[in-house]
């Protein structure tokens, strides 16, 4: 049968894309790394991936990944139940790009303070990577935006708005909540971390075409364009903190708001920790609004 070794030195070899890279990772020799690998692929009677430059994924090899991620995450949880009474341990966290710079040091914060023994790794991801890797056991916990329904134990960390983003020199900035219509009209730039799923929401509700003028990965791209008036934006609250000198968030209208929920995989049992986690923010509820926010029942 294939070993927790075996599958976690496969997972870091796709993870990292190289059997070099594989090995600093776990602070192992590259030979080690490919003797478990070859000893992998023989157990399981053929190539999992493909010696090249990037290292990929064969068929085989990406048919039985997220298995070997489920069988991984489950350990570890495995082993850390014996950890829960004194909360002690490793936990990965997912968030998006906002969440990460405008609530994540808040949380940190928050746990650092009630459970001093777990260590928070923090991912950053766009909306539609968090949900694939909570359930394929990349990380332990995320803090997801506006899930539906949400899982079962979950807990609502934080509510924002969302809002324009214009030049300090836009003529509608201190005008008001500036209409939709008026950004379409401007430019919209949007991002894969900037929520385009609510972005899009929004044009919904305007009754507005959604056709943005430029459309980037990441958000630091898409606030420079901003910075250098090659179009304008709309972004939740939470991402004032990293707009650039030049760059001002404006009230929006219409507007709409986004719940952010720390959860746990619903397709496999949650890490004994990322109970303690939800159970510490419960003690401390945290909005992006300095408002109390209730736990969520029913959603």
């Amino acid at each position: 049968m294939p070993t927790l070794v075996q599958l976690r030195v496969l997972v870091a070899v796709v993870d990292r894309s190289s059997f070099t890279d594989a090995a600093a990772t776990l602070d192992v020799s590259q030979s080690a790394v490919s003797h478990a690998v070859a000893a992998l692929e023989q157990e399981v009677g053929g190539r999992l991936v493909e010696r090249a430059t990037p290292v990929v994924t064969t068929a085989l090899g990406a048919r039985l990944l997220p298995h070997a991620r489920a069988a991984i995450a489950s350990a570890d949880a495995f082993t850390a139940e014996h950890a829960t009474a004194r909360s002690a341990g490793t936990v990965r966290l997912a968030a998006v790009p906002t969440v990460c710079q405008g609530l994540m040091p808040a949380l940190l914060r928050t746990w650092g303070d009630r459970l001093p023994l777990v260590h928070v790794r923090v991912f950053e991801g766009d909306d539609d990577e968090l949900a694939d890797w909570l359930e394929g056991g990349i990380v332990d916990a995320a803090v997801l935006v506006d899930p539906d329904p949400a899982p079962d134990g979950a807990r609502l960390v934080a509510r924002d708005d969302f809002r324009a983003v214009v030049r300090t020199d836009h003529p509608l900035v201190d005008a008001g909540p500036i209409p939709l219509a008026e950004l379409v009209e401007d430019g919209l730039l949007v991002s894969g971390g900037g929520c385009e799923a609510q972005v899009r929401r929004l044009h919904r509700t305007a009754d507005l075409p959604f056709s943005p003028g430029q459309r980037v990965r990441e958000l630091a791209t898409m606030l420079r364009m901003v910075d250098e008036g090659i179009g304008v934006s709309v972004m939740p609250s939470l991402g004032g903190g990293l707009l650039p000198d030049g760059v001002v968030m404006a009230p929006l209208a219409p507007t709409l708001t986004r719940d952010l929920v720390l959860t746990g995989p619903t397709t496999r049992p949650w890490h004994p920790l990322v109970r303690a986690l939800v159970a510490a923010t419960d003690e401390h509820p945290l909005d992006a609004t300095r408002e109390a926010v209730p736990a969520l029942a029913g959603r």
